[in-house]
């Protein structure tokens, strides 16, 4: 019997059984009967935001694929765990981390490829079909180079720098928009209520409140909160939650979200898995709409409180060598600097 018939009996075994699942599989219900999403989520994955440029139109690992990664990833965790030689050379200069940099204990790295409706994923953007962001519009990069020049600087004060550096927000897009893994912390907890739905994020205790409603108060404008205002509706066992009016300070992927409308939905595949889908609309950056989805997989541990403000000490550090360096250049002591 030949790997390939082996092969595709395996895929076969694979489909029939996500369709049988998928079958049996009844979602459950609150006390007021709407989907219950509730408990503890993770959404880490070795399956990447953007397709790899080489893999071009394809949507799907093969089984054996999927595991040849799930290895790759498990053996990188690995290697970075191995002791260092006490005995070792220094390092090279140019061979040295960035500054700041985190060692294996500090993070948590996507090692599994969970499946979406069966299939083992290439990325999590499936529309367009090369799984990869759309070019921005003509006069992007102009606008971003003016933001730019009106924005404090970066070491003039905490103004300058990122909301995760300032512990306002989660790094990256933990809490959205659009909620993505990033390399620890990507844990999340849904908690429903008759007319509400909140996730609250372990990066920075994010918390989104969603509102289950038909329309959009004239208040809900007024606020710019920092995840944006998000509303939702039920369509059959399906979640849809259509965020605008973020805060201004905040961006996604480095660019403004003054224009930005995230469609987001939430459907229960199994009893450990949520689907979460998400649409990105912003024509004033992009050249066409995109899509993709992330599985949520059930997490059998608490979600802990994250402590980012009571030991930010790397601002302070930040700003007081800026201050320094601006000194020893009064002072004609730019050699120091270079050394």
């Amino acid at each position: 019997m030949n790997t390939r018939f082996l092969a595709l009996v395996g895929a076969l075994a694979l489909a029939l059984t996500a369709s049988a699942s998928a079958q049996e599989f009844q979602t459950p219900l609150t006390e007021w009967g709407v989907p219950d999403l509730q408990g503890n989520w993770k959404n880490h994955t070795v399956m990447p935001f953007e397709r790899p440029r080489d893999l071009g139109s394809k949507q799907t690992y093969t089984e054996a694929e999927a595991l040849v990664l799930e290895r790759r990833a498990q053996q990188a965790v690995k290697e970075d765990n191995e002791p260092l030689d006490p005995n070792r050379p220094a390092p090279k200069l140019e061979a040295l981390p960035p500054v700041g940099n985190y060692d294996l204990f500090w993070t948590d790295r996507g090692m599994f490829l969970p499946t979406i409706d069966g299939e083992f994923r290439t990325s999590a953007i499936i529309d367009p079909a090369n799984g990869r962001i759309p070019e921005r519009v003509a006069g992007f990069r102009d606008r971003m180079r003016e933001l730019r020049t009106n924005s404090p600087d970066r070491n003039d004060g905490p103004e300058g720098r990122g909301l995760g550096e300032r512990c306002l927000l989660a790094f990256g897009n933990s809490s959205g928009p659009v909620m993505s893994p990033v390399m620890y912390n990507s844990h999340m907890q849904i908690v429903q209520s008759p007319g509400y739905v909140s996730i609250i994020v372990e990066m920075a205790h994010d918390a989104r409140i969603i509102k289950i409603t038909d329309e959009r108060s004239p208040a809900s404008t007024a606020h710019q909160k920092w995840m944006g205002d998000s509303i939702g509706r039920w369509d059959g066992d399906t979640l849809i939650v259509e965020t605008r009016n973020y805060n201004h300070w905040m961006n996604y992927r480095g660019a403004p979200t003054e224009n930005l409308t995230v469609i987001e939905t939430f459907r229960r595949e199994s009893d450990n898995k949520i689907i979460y889908g998400f649409t990105v609309d912003d024509p004033s950056v992009y050249t066409a709409q995109w899509s993709g989805e992330y599985p949520l997989s059930r997490l059998d541990e608490p979600v802990y409180e994250y402590a980012c403000h009571e030991g930010n000490y790397g601002i302070i550090g930040i700003l007081a060598g800026a201050r320094r360096l601006e000194s020893m250049a009064a002072k004609g002591e730019e050699h120091a600097i270079a050394q």
